[in-house]
């Protein structure tokens, strides 16, 4: 149905809370069925991290993301579709009509960071249907965070019954490198490592699952409430601030974006670009748009997720994080809740410029593993819980 189409881009935007919003459970819509989640997951992405590529498997996730969204523009611009960042890989929730351009640009892709990068990405898709079939439910609304961004907010397992039958069932993407076609415009990752806003304050990679889909709404509201208020609002707890935005101009920098994105060397592109962001240095500093531009960046950071667990990363002192945690381990220990936390020094960010007006969006984590970091705490967890 051609209503399906255009069944996200039809909900409204909610400007709310997110604690009111999750109140109001009118507000969320089921995913159609002839829908489908496709899943991206970097293999031992632990380990890469232990090893050192962090930024490397953030910017695999950015990629698949950006060719995604690159593929959706060529088919059909009108579609808009729900995404998630998870660090070490993505999740999209898309029409079915659009599923096989989608997975042959992602297959592709994945040849490609296993070229560039030596990281295995591997790509796998659930029909809502299959999802429904197995009593699980997938809702979604909109959250206006402020005048900028826009996210969507997911409450049942929906997606997590998918990621847990796609990862099981992976098979390696086998695209064709011969005719490889890559579509990375907009990939950028200049920025520096971002230090909190104060030198006391630490970056905290938080991951949050309830597994009651009954419960969920009311558990995240209560989770959202407190780290509202011991951390403040979006804005107070955003690691990304505009005072502390520092755009890295090394070569090598702008040398392994161009890698990823373009698969090769090519020194017009280097020196241009290099160029670029040495001037960009200064224009960030002293020209207004240059400072317009800075601020948006910090409201179009993407540093909160839900899409059936709580995914956010924050800044605060070691002191309310402890506070947090008093919480957090009572869920816990209540059998309520299982999360995983990482605490860092600073944040890094991958992008997608569509253009530098209002259409870009940039994707957060933490240093030192970050998300993978958290996600490893909340897996022993989940091994040593039993959920019977």
């Amino acid at each position: 149905m051609k209503s399906d189409l255009n069944f996200y881009k039809k909900i409204s935007k909610n400007s709310l809370p997110l604690t009111d919003l999750l109140k109001d459970e009118s507000l969320f819509s089921s995913v159609p069925k002839n829908w489908s989640i496709v899943v991206t997951d970097i293999e031992n992405s632990t380990a890469a991290v232990a090893n050192g590529f962090h930024n490397d498997v953030n910017l695999c996730a950015t990629g698949s993301i950006i060719t995604v969204l690159n593929t959706i523009k060529t088919v059909n611009k009108k579609i808009e579709i729900p995404y998630f960042f998870g660090g070490d890989g993505s999740t999209f929730i898309i029409p079915n009509t659009i599923l096989t351009p989608v997975l042959e640009a992602l297959n592709n892709y994945s040849q490609h960071i296993k070229n560039t990068l030596n990281l295995n990405l591997r790509v796998g898709h659930l029909e809502l249907e299959k999802v429904y079939n197995n009593n699980v439910t997938l809702r979604i609304t909109k959250l206006r965070h402020n005048k900028y961004l826009t996210t969507p907010v997911v409450l049942g397992n929906g997606i997590k019954y998918a990621e847990n039958v796609i990862k099981d069932n992976f098979k390696a993407s086998h695209g064709d490198t011969s005719v490889l076609t890559l579509n990375l415009e907009g990939m950028e990752c200049r920025w520096d490592e971002i230090y909190p806003s104060q030198t006391e304050k630490k970056v905290i990679c938080l991951l949050v699952n309830c597994n009651d889909e009954k419960k969920q709404a009311e558990i995240y509201g209560t989770i959202m409430n407190e780290i509202n208020y011991v951390f403040g609002d979006l804005n107070n707890r955003n690691p990304i601030t505009a005072l502390k935005l520092r755009l890295n101009t090394s070569i090598e920098k702008i040398k392994k974006e161009m890698h990823v994105k373009l698969g090769k060397n090519k020194t017009s592109y280097l020196l241009n670009n290099w160029l670029i962001t040495i001037f960009g240095k200064y224009y960030f500093k002293l020209f207004k748009a240059g400072k317009r531009y800075v601020y948006k960046v910090s409201q179009l950071s993407d540093t909160i997720m839900l899409d059936g667990s709580i995914n956010t990363v924050i800044s605060g002192t070691n002191k309310q994080v402890s506070r947090l945690q008093i919480l957090l381990d009572d869920l816990e220990s209540n059998n309520k809740i299982i999360y995983g936390l990482h605490t860092t020094h600073a944040s890094i960010m991958s992008c997608y410029i569509q253009d530098r007006k209002e259409k870009h969006i940039h994707f957060v984590d933490g240093t030192e593993g970050g998300y993978t970091s958290a996600a490893i705490m909340f897996k022993e967890k989940l091994k040593n819980r039993n959920f019977n």
